[in-house]
């Protein structure tokens, strides 16, 4: 007779002691799971929502299932939202819970790099860091913000952006298209001061140049050019967005989401077998037109793979396309095969372990 089942806590006491501050929340199942990954301004109202009896009878299927399925959860408090967006994007990544949508791809932030071997380094956007030994800034949340800023340096220091190599034509000769002064007035190494000058930028030691700003944008308001100071206000955010300092998450950062062993209990439990199994094989049939049929069979022990026993198969002796007549030439040869050896050697092998365990 198995164990009573356990009884769904009541979180609605849990979720006064979350705190008024933005971070990212976590929904855990019974097995302590991660199934949902998000993020909030205000952990306590964003979180508390969830449980108000209103938010489950209008919730849709997906979130339904989900609030059903949540045993737990638990908060980590950031300093802003830039580090929620961050955070969230890293743990939605690294968990990929099975409610979220976003960021299971392989889409990830923007990076700025620049590569200082070159003769007239340039400011480029990249999504993923290299060991080439260039520098990287970021990641960034606001793709918006970051290329306003990129703007911002190409004009208030001069510099080059995008694009690859040496400057061209163009670029050396026009004080428009990609800077406001003539490259060809300037050597390389007058050209590499101004960079100097926009990493630190980057870097974050931009609090005069803003504070200039926002000086020029009193005075706009104050002349009634009102245009003007909004693009100047809307300008200064995207720069604090860009140049603020947030922390680097890294995988690893909160405990794994997967548990093996209760994965393999859930399904004996699904499957209602009497015990965990503790060798599956699994088979895949696979044809390649009608005249290559093969087939693969991967293996996990104890819930994790076991790659040392995964094998493959071209099937003999079926022609066309018979995924069941494949599928039975396939396992009759692997438990030949298995039942062979243990007749040969008169010791049951480690891959075989049990015939009842074998799924």
């Amino acid at each position: 007779m198995g164990s009573p089942r356990k009884e769904k806590p009541d979180l609605q006491k849990k979720v006064h002691e979350v705190a008024h501050k933005p971070g990212v929340y976590l929904m855990r199942d019974r097995f302590n799971r991660v199934i949902y990954v998000g993020k909030a301004r205000d952990l306590r109202k964003r979180v508390s929502s969830y449980f108000l009896p209103s938010k489950l009878a209008q919730a849709d299927l997906k979130t339904r299932a989900m609030l059903e399925a949540t045993w737990d959860f638990e908060t980590h408090i950031v300093r802003s939202e830039a580090e929620s967006i961050l955070l969230e994007g890293k743990l939605i990544k690294e968990y990929r819970p099975r409610y979220n949508v976003s960021f299971r791809d392989d889409k990830r932030f923007l990076l700025v790099k620049i590569d200082l071997s070159e003769e007239w380094p340039r400011f480029r956007l990249a999504r993923f860091k290299k060991d080439d030994g260039a520098r990287y800034f970021g990641p960034y949340p606001h793709a918006g913000a970051l290329r306003q800023t990129l703007n911002f340096m190409r004009k208030k220091f001069g510099v080059l952006t995008f694009g690859r190599g040496s400057p061209t034509e163009r670029e050396l000769k026009s004080s428009t298209y990609q800077v406001p002064v003539r490259l060809s007035e300037i050597g390389a190494e007058q050209y590499r001061e101004r960079v100097a000058q926009a990493i630190e930028f980057l870097e974050g030691k931009s609090r005069e140049m803003i504070a200039a700003l926002e000086e020029q944008m009193r005075k706009a308001a104050e002349k009634m050019d009102f245009e003007k100071a909004a693009e100047l206000r809307d300008m200064i955010e995207d720069l604090r967005d860009t140049t603020k300092p947030t922390r680097r998450f890294v995988r690893g950062s909160l405990p794994s989401t997967i548990d093996p062993m209760a994965d393999v209990q859930e399904l004996a439990d699904a499957l209602r077998l009497p015990h965990p199994p503790r060798v599956m094989e699994c088979f895949d049939i696979s044809n390649i037109s009608t005249t290559h049929v093969v087939a693969s069979m991967v293996c996990f022990r104890d819930g994790v793979p076991d790659k040392d026993n995964y094998r493959r198969y071209r099937v003999r002796t079926v022609g066309g396309q018979d995924d069941f007549a494949s599928m039975a030439e396939v396992v009759r040869r692997r438990y030949s095969r298995v039942l062979l050896d243990i007749s040969e050697t008169g010791n049951r092998r480690s891959e075989s372990t049990d015939a009842n365990a074998i799924v």
